[in-house]
C-alpha cells in the first residue's frame, strides 16, 4: 500500500461536537488539523438548540473562531421543533434535526420519551428533505442496560423508516453488527455514521477507563469487527460521522458518572487511516471518509483552499489540549500514530 494518500478533498465529518463560549474556541480549531473541512454540528447545547435563529445564532459564533469550515446545522428534536419550524429552518438552510432519547447521554436532559407526537413534525421533514439523525440507544430500564441499549432501538428506526420512506435517516455512531444489518436492511434513504474510536474500542478498553468512555458505549469484538467490515466495504450506506466530543479532564476524571464522549478531532483521518491500513483497505478510505457522507447529504460547500495528504509517518499524540482543569484528553493520548495528517496549502 501506498505510504501517502493525497485526497481529492477535505473530510467531511458527519457528527462534531464542539460546544459553545471557551470550549468552543478552543476546539473548532482542531477540526482543520484532523484533516476535516464539512463538519455536522451537534445542537445539544445547554440549553439546546430547539429554534432557528439560536441555531443561525451559534453558527455565526462557529465562523468567528474559524469561517474557512462549512458548518452544516442542526437542531435538536423537541416540542419546540413544531411543523412550522421545520419549514423555516428549511429555509433557512438548517438541514437537519438531531434526535436524542431523553437522559441517554451528555445534554440529553430535554430529549424525545415517545416518538409518536413527533411523527407531524417527520412529515414535515420528509417533506423538505431534511435528514433525522438518531442516536440509537433506548434508555436504560428493566432488561435494557448499556449493552443492549442500541439493539433494542432497532425496531423504532426500522418503524419511523417504514411510516416514513421518503425521510432520510441516519443512524449515528453504530457500535454493534446488529445495527449495522438493521441499517443494510432499510431502504436507501436510510444511512449511518461510524466514528474513528468505534474502530479500535471493545467492552474492555472503557470499562475502568472513562477517557474511551463514550455513548452509545463499545461492545465485543465481533461488533468492533462488522463496524470495520462496514466501514471499509465501499457501501455508500457507511460513512465518516466522528462523534468527537470534548469534556473537561475533570470531568472526565470524575469517577461514577464520569462524562460519555472520545475526543478524536486533532487525529480525525489519521485515526481511520491507522484502522484501514490495519486491514489492507486504504483504498476504501477516501470513500468512507469524503465521499458517501457528502452525497447522502446532497452537501453545498465552501471550496476549501486547502488539501489534505495522510501520510505513513509516526506521530505521537499529545497529551492534552488546552490547560489545567478545562483541558481536554484526545483518543489515544500519549500514543503513537504510525499516520499523521498534512494540511497543505494554507
Amino acid at each position: 500500500m501506498a505510504d501517502t494518500i493525497t485526497l481529492s478533498k477535505p473530510v467531511a465529518d458527519f457528527h462534531v461536537h464542539v460546544r459553545d463560549g471557551d470550549m468552543m474556541k478552543l476546539v473548532v480549531p482542531t477540526i482543520k488539523l484532523g484533516g476535516v473541512s464539512v463538519a455536522y454540528i451537534m445542537p445539544n447545547l445547554v440549553p439546546p438548540l430547539t429554534s432557528v435563529a439560536d441555531v443561525l445564532a451559534y453558527k455565526s459564533r462557529l465562523e468567528a473562531v474559524d469561517p474557512s469550515i462549512t458548518y452544516v446545522m442542526t437542531l435538536y428534536l423537541s416540542p419546540a421543533v413544531t411543523p412550522a419550524v421545520i419549514h423555516d429552518a428549511a429555509k433557512a438552510g438548517i438541514t437537519g434535526v438531531k434526535c436524542y432519547p431523553a437522559g441517554v447521554t451528555t445534554n440529553s436532559e430535554h430529549g424525545v420519551a415517545s416518538y409518536v407526537p413527533y411523527y407531524p413534525t417527520f412529515a414535515a421533514m420528509e417533506e423538505e428533505d431534511m435528514v433525522l439523525n438518531l442516536h440509537g440507544e433506548c434508555p436504560s430500564a428493566g432488561h435494557i442496560h448499556l449493552l443492549n441499549a442500541e439493539e433494542e432501538f432497532l425496531p423504532t428506526l426500522k418503524d419511523i423508516h417504514t411510516r416514513f420512506p421518503k425521510l432520510r435517516i441516519v443512524l449515528e455512531h453504530c457500535t454493534s453488527a446488529a445495527a449495522i444489518q438493521a441499517v443494510k436492511d432499510c431502504g436507501a434513504t436510510v444511512a449511518a455514521t461510524i466514528t474513528a474510536h468505534h474502530l479500535f474500542l471493545t467492552i474492555d478498553n472503557w470499562a475502568g477507563n472513562s477517557f474511551n468512555y463514550c455513548k452509545p458505549v463499545a461492545k465485543f469484538p465481533a461488533d468492533k469487527q462488522a463496524l470495520l467490515d462496514a466501514a471499509t466495504s465501499g457501501d455508500p450506506k457507511f460513512f465518516f460521522g466522528s462523534d468527537s466530543a470534548p469534556h473537561p479532564i475533570v470531568n472526565k476524571e470524575k469517577g461514577n458518572g464520569a462524562a460519555a464522549g472520545v475526543f478524536t478531532q486533532t487525529h480525525a483521518a489519521a485515526y481511520v487511516a491507522e484502522a484501514f491500513d490495519q486491514l489492507g483497505k486504504l483504498d476504501k478510505i477516501e470513500a468512507f471518509l469524503c465521499d458517501f457522507g457528502r452525497q447522502f447529504y446532497k452537501i453545498r460547500e465552501k471550496k476549501a483552499e486547502w488539501s489534505v495528504v495522510l501520510k505513513k509517518e509516526q506521530n505521537v499524540v499529545p497529551p492534552l489540549l488546552g490547560n489545567g482543569a478545562s483541558a481536554v484528553v484526545p483518543f489515544k493520548a500519549g500514543e503513537k500514530l504510525n499516520w499523521k495528517v498534512e494540511i497543505v496549502g494554507l
